[in-house]
């Protein structure tokens, strides 16, 4: 039984199971290693083998992952021929029967120690996907980068592969109704996950009603721009998304909650991203057109923050400041995007949404700290540790000043201030009941602020529809 993992033109690694693995060198030397067992786990089209030296070092991990075809037992998963035909075929062994299914390209990421392979028939349609993961040992030649020796401490279990493969397909919901080959992009853009977009999108409302409340606004009028500005978070939330999974492609590997993301699983190529998101920037510029030219401008402005925040999670522990200045610009652009220019009111509103994001994507952050720490990732959420709560506290008392500010100058009515106490008792109640060290709790109390979002907004929009009709 053989694995054979293609570059280019060239074979550079080859498991032979049967007792031995050789490795080829890049100067064609190779070396035998003893195997003192290999482990076998099939599943719903997916093996796993993974390989063991006489003393008990891991060697060697392969997963592969088969599409269209029928599961097979482990024992049948390959014949002894080479899987890889040189003349542009890849050779299945299902059940007794091994069939020949023509492609057009074969993908590979080879990062240090880990080589990807995504395997696509010429209708587009992927067949097979490829991991390899190879450990340095005694007697193998060691792999002497820093990021290599990053990876090596990233090795996660087959029951921890296996239930992040699950619990992506668990939660990938209507987008199991759309064609295959689309589904890799439109989680690249997180569309099974909305809670990103909703978040984005609620300092967008709260400008823009307030800002139709202050100038008395046609109720068509502000129906209008909240859904341009809805259109406008969908598609740029989706292409921050892109932007953050390309920057951390060698990243996300590291962390179990994201190994199985479209490029760094191999499913999306850089150079796919790359033309999927300069698609995505598009749409987003037709969005910004239909703004004013001075709203455009201001709109244009927050580009770079989207564009470098992956960046800082790797050289500061507070790039939760760059996600939280760039996730609340749509609280100054609702304003002017309503013809209202009043920087006293838009400030303070854009700081509230300022100290509300700092507050809860440093919960959402404290989901990933046992793999943030390994994989060299920073956040607030390390940063702050066991000193968290009592900063979300400071945080929502600044949050409610700030919002509260913003109304009383913006001369909002008695709606905006009930929305407001009921919005504080749900941020304080939140702090007060997060587990830090539950991923599972960390994310439901971070999902909850979309209705607590919403709580805000709507205090906003009765007062707006009280002033309108009566």
């Amino acid at each position: 039984m053989g694995f054979y993992i293609p570059d280019c033109d060239k074979m550079v690694y080859k498991a032979k199971f049967g007792g031995e693995i050789r490795n080829f060198a890049d100067d064609e030397s190779l070396e035998w290693v003893k195997i003192l067992d290999v482990d076998h786990l099939m599943k719903d089209g997916l093996l796993r083998v993974f390989a063991k030296t006489q003393d008990g070092e891991k060697l060697a991990e392969v997963t592969e992952k088969m599409y269209g075809v029928e599961a097979c037992q482990a024992t049948e998963a390959l014949d002894s021929k080479p899987m890889w035909n040189p003349v542009g075929a890849l050779r299945l062994s299902v059940g007794l029967r091994p069939k020949a299914i023509a492609f057009s390209q074969v993908r590979t990421l080879w990062s240090d120690n880990l080589r990807r392979c995504a395997v696509v028939s010429s209708q587009g349609i992927l067949h097979r996907h490829f991991q390899v993961k190879t450990f340095t040992t005694k007697t193998k030649p060691a792999l002497t980068t820093a990021s290599s020796i990053a990876d090596t401490k990233s090795v996660f279990s087959s029951e921890e592969l296996e239930q992040a493969r699950l619990q992506r397909l668990k939660g990938l919901g209507i987008l199991k109704n759309f064609p295959e080959k689309w589904v890799p992009y439109m989680e690249l853009m997180r569309i099974e996950k909305p809670i990103g977009t909703l978040l984005l999108l609620s300092p967008s409302m709260w400008a823009i009603t307030m800002a139709g409340y202050m100038s008395a606004a046609p109720l068509l009028s502000t129906l209008w721009m909240l859904s341009v500005f809805g259109v406008g978070a969908f598609v740029m939330r989706g292409a921050g998304c892109t932007i953050n999974d390309m920057w951390d492609r060698n990243l996300d590997n590291k962390v179990a909650r994201t190994i199985e993301r479209p490029i760094t699983s191999g499913r999306v190529s850089m150079k796919q991203a790359w033309v999927f998101l300069s698609a995505q920037m598009l749409v987003g510029l037709g969005v910004l057109l239909q703004l004013p030219l001075d709203c455009f401008l201001l709109g244009a402005s927050s580009l770079l923050l989207v564009g470098t925040y992956p960046f800082f999670k790797r050289v500061t522990y507070y790039p939760q400041v760059v996600l939280s200045a760039c996730f609340n610009w749509g609280a100054l652009l609702g304003f002017p995007a309503m013809g209202v220019w009043n920087w006293p009111v838009m400030i303070p509103l854009y700081l509230s949404g300022f100290f509300w994001c700092m507050h809860y994507d440093t919960i959402y952050a404290h989901q990933d700290k046992k793999f943030d720490i390994k994989a060299g990732i920073k956040s607030t959420a390390l940063a702050w540790g066991t000193k968290s709560k009592t900063i979300f506290n400071a945080l929502s008392t600044a949050q409610m000043s700030c919002f509260l500010t913003s109304g009383y100058l913006a001369g909002m009515g008695p709606f905006f201030y009930l929305g407001a106490a009921v919005g504080a008792y749900r941020l304080f109640s939140m702090t007060k009941k997060v587990d830090l060290d539950n991923p599972a709790n960390c994310w439901y109390w971070f999902k909850e602020n979309i209705n607590t979002g919403h709580v805000f907004w709507l205090g906003i929009l009765f007062d707006y529809l009280w002033k309108i009709f009566f």
